[in-house]
């Protein structure tokens, strides 16, 4: 066997023992947070979020409006990013509307940045946020194969046309505007409503599902969704008896809010929740009334003050 021969096998044997003796490492050193399902890595703290963009849809004043969410890669953990270098939207920002309390998984089209008319396909808006030493962005634009249904309005067909003359409920919140901490507050939601779709039982059309864009309760709209966008979405709370539904999440805040019940039912006309607070600071919390096809959002703030245990 030549020289050369044996120094390509020594050289190649050492490549190997590098190679193998790096992944014995890399396994021993995983992360203790994280757990294997169906050879997919898990993550329950630690991890980034990553804006998404959603698609775009018109306005009746001829402008648009781009629509994003977010993946939390965490399965436990939920992240406060408050508004600045390191949650940001430009061009406009960098507060634009965009949330700040950062709930597990995916969540989708939370909120819209609207733009002129004449933004232009080449017009982009980037949402960025930073966790974790990790930053993430979203790209908006206006490409047409990226066009959507106005998400939760209720547009479409639908059965006999309900789709089509369905209008959003009404929603006006009320409550404390202060509070202490690990005192409980009420706040409560009015809900009117035009009686469309009419309810159909367990598991119909007219039931809301809270937590979740009730936009996805409208097939018309889900075939619209562009299929680069995975369609996963977070856990569902235990379904709530009742057509019209308000549900209750932080959508800017230091911390997470104890929200109960976190949905309810508001065919009654109202729905009361309390909601307590474990860290002092400024929050805004959202209510979602859906009457299981449209959706109407409102916020209300609450400042919470007090020194922590």
């Amino acid at each position: 066997m030549s020289i050369r021969i044996r120094r390509f096998i020594c050289l190649a044997a050492l490549a190997a023992g590098i190679i193998g003796a790096a992944a014995l490492t890399a396994a021993q050193q995983a992360p203790k947070n994280e757990g294997q399902l169906g050879g997919n890595i898990k993550y329950n703290s630690g991890q980034s979020i990553q804006p998404i963009f959603e698609g775009w849809s018109k306005t009746a004043d001829g402008g648009y409006q781009l629509w994003f969410g977010y993946l939390n890669r965490n399965h436990v953990e939920e992240i406060s990013v408050p508004v600045g270098a390191n949650n940001r939207i430009e061009p406009g920002g960098p507060d634009r509307g965009q949330p700040t309390y950062f709930y597990t998984r995916f969540n989708r089209q939370l909120f819209s940045v609207s733009v002129p008319r004449d933004f232009g396909e080449k017009g982009q808006v980037i949402w960025t946020v930073l966790a974790h030493g990790q930053s993430e962005r979203a790209v908006g634009w206006l490409r047409p194969d990226w066009e959507i249904a106005t998400p939760g309005t209720g547009t479409g067909s639908g059965r006999g046309g309900e789709q089509a003359t369905n209008k959003p409920p009404t929603l006006a919140l009320s409550g404390a505007s202060s509070a202490a901490l690990s005192q409980p507050v009420t706040l409560t939601a009015k809900v009117t409503d035009d009686g469309l779709p009419p309810a159909r039982g367990r598991g119909g059309r007219g039931r809301g599902r809270p937590n979740q864009p009730p936009a996805f309760d409208n097939p018309e709209f889900k075939s619209t969704v562009p299929i680069n966008v995975p369609q996963v979405e977070r856990p569902l709370p235990p379904r709530v008896d009742g057509r019209l539904q308000v549900s209750w999440t932080v959508w800017r805040g230091p911390a997470a809010v104890v929200f109960d019940p976190p949905a309810a039912s508001a065919d009654a006309g109202t729905a009361a929740v309390t909601a307590t607070f474990s860290k002092p600071g400024e929050y805004v919390l959202r209510a979602r009334a859906t009457d299981g096809a449209a959706t109407t959002i409102q916020d209300i703030k609450v400042s919470v003050s007090g020194a922590q245990q």
